[in-house]
């Protein structure tokens, strides 16, 4: 028999993929596919077949598995993604070294009930629930792809099988952008016919929403920022400058749960936009200097609106911000009776670019942006805001400005309602829940936790992506998208994967026998469909 099959085999490789503790940007996201190499030798076609076990590199050196059966009997290749590494464990308080031993950390809680919330508390009471970080975000998704390639190279499935596991997830992506490359050549090496992408992100549920969920596709995320750049002054003469945090407020009221944003498809709506990040770029310490120039970002959701689409729309926001902002100044300069120092306006970063190369040269230009680019302690965000902030300190005239970018990173939106395999997979998987155990399965259009599946399957048009390219500071050094490699990875894309809660929260929990032993028979009944599929 094949390893990891029962529900205690499944549940022992769980808590052991937990216990390899895989917060981004730490040691153990660095370590964590050695120990899933090793693991995975263990699988008898895996150490006849050393070759189908490889790694992919990100560009700081992080790793990615591949782990491939091929059946010899078909082309036919269901992909199998999903990513280890996790969010940090902080939130755990004094049960922080727990975190990542699940079956003691569900113990202990015993005796901490009280500081748990009602439904987690009740959850926690009913022993149906495993609890701890990664369980169900998503280590358990893992563990039954690992169950699934050692089953079919075990009983010689007529399917093809690639897993693929990346790291970054949580913060960037960076691992799946990687992997994009990593797909298209072995299936170019193998000759594949890639009929599916299937991730096992977990349920997604909001509180108190007992339903089991299946996604035919993932919501898309974009990062639309700005930096506002005022005339500095001394806090005694404050009428002699117009700081970047008055200006700033306007753009954030304009943006802040804008429904010209919200998109409605198939009966489901994205969640509006919300501020991730409003400060000023004055450093640290104190000055009476008046803060003249500050930094906002956003985040938005998509599903079938692209990158110029947005921003667009967020052009239009910013020129209503920015009129609605002269119009306040100049009444306060009215009442104040001072002339105003000029009215604000709107720019985009590659307007900002051009008219700095015709100003600077761009050798010049090219020179201030890696400058800030080698700066390798700051995140991609503020390395991006930072060259606009550089480029800007030399064109001073410009101010006061709004200039419009986009940070990273950016998450298209994907979805296969509409594709005949999913549509079909779909109702096979419903049936075969309620016959097996009186399980409802609905189907829901687009994942609302973001996933990794927003790097494959990619139909946007070029002039979409084009607008992110242009106006992202970061592109093409930091960060990048492959996008036809994207485009070429044609193939439908479904998530299903254990009912969990809490992801992301110290009360994150994964429900025992959902995952151990529903999930594991609708993964095959899909798997299934998939090769038998004329």
């Amino acid at each position: 028999m094949a390893q990891w099959q029962t529900p205690e085999e499944l549940e022992q490789l769980l808590t052991e993929l937990v216990s390899w503790q895989s917060r981004s940007w730490t040691e153990g996201e660095r370590i964590f596919p050695h120990h899933l190499m090793n693991k995975l030798t263990n699988v008898p076609y895996f150490r006849e077949n050393s070759q189908n076990l490889t790694f992919f590199k990100t560009p700081d050196g992080r790793e990615g598995v591949n782990a491939l059966y091929l059946s010899g009997k078909s082309r036919r290749t269901i992909v199998l993604l999903s990513h280890f590494d996790t969010v940090n464990t902080e939130d755990y308080g004094h049960l922080e070294n727990l975190a990542f031993h699940p079956q003691r950390l569900t113990e202990t809680l015993h005796d901490y009930k009280e500081e748990l919330p009602e439904e987690a508390r009740g959850d926690l009471e009913s022993g149906e629930y495993l609890f701890g970080r990664g369980v169900m975000d998503m280590k358990m998704g893992l563990t039954l792809h690992m169950s699934i390639i050692a089953r079919a190279s075990e009983e010689q499935w007529p399917v093809n099988i690639l897993l693929v596991t990346v790291p970054d997830e949580e913060v960037d992506s960076a691992g799946m952008r990687e992997a994009v490359p990593a797909i298209r050549d072995i299936q170019h090496r193998y000759d594949l016919d890639i009929t599916l992408f299937l991730n096992s992100e977990p349920t997604f549920q909001e509180l108190g929403d007992e339903h089991f969920y299946m996604y035919s596709g993932s919501i898309g995320k974009i990062m639309p920022a700005a930096l506002l750049y005022g005339k500095e002054t001394h806090v005694g003469n404050p009428m002699s400058g117009l700081t970047a945090n008055y200006m700033a407020t306007f753009l954030t009221q304009k943006m802040e749960w804008n429904p010209e944003f919200r998109e409605t498809e198939m009966g489901e709506s994205t969640p509006l936009p919300i501020s991730l990040r409003q400060k000023d770029l004055m450093g640290t310490g104190y000055s009476t200097q008046t803060p003249y120039r500050a930094q906002v970002l956003f985040n938005a959701f998509l599903f079938k609106r692209s990158a110029k689409d947005i921003f667009e729309l967020f052009r239009k926001t910013a020129e209503e911000a920015a009129e609605a902002c002269n119009s306040s100044y100049e009444e306060v300069c009215r009442r104040e009776d001072v002339q105003p120092l000029g009215k604000v306006e709107v720019m985009e970063y590659r307007e900002l670019l051009h008219y700095a190369e015709r100003k600077l040269g761009k050798d010049m230009v090219r020179i201030y942006i890696k400058e800030v680019m080698e700066k390798e302690e700051q995140d991609d965000r503020e390395v991006a805001v930072r060259i606009v902030d550089k480029l800007i300190l030399h064109c001073q005239e410009l101010g006061p400005v709004i200039i419009l970018l986009f940070a990273t990173p950016y998450y298209p939106a994907v979805n296969s309602s509409e594709d005949p395999v999913v549509m079909g997979a779909v109702d096979v998987i419903q049936q075969k829940a309620k016959e097996a155990f009186d399980l409802t399965v609905t189907q829901v259009h687009y994942f609302n936790g973001i996933s990794d599946l927003s790097y494959v399957n990619y139909n946007g048009e070029t002039e979409g992506w084009k607008a992110f390219e242009r106006n992202s500071p970061v592109w093409g050094e930091r960060y990048t998208i492959p996008f036809e490699d994207m485009e070429k990875l044609r193939a439908p894309v479904m998530n299903l994967g254990p009912y969990g809660k809490d992801a992301h929260k110290r009360t994150e929990r994964l429900h025992k026998k959902n995952a151990f032993q529903e999930i594991p028979v609708l993964l095959e009944t899909l798997i299934d469909y998939i090769s038998e599929r004329d």
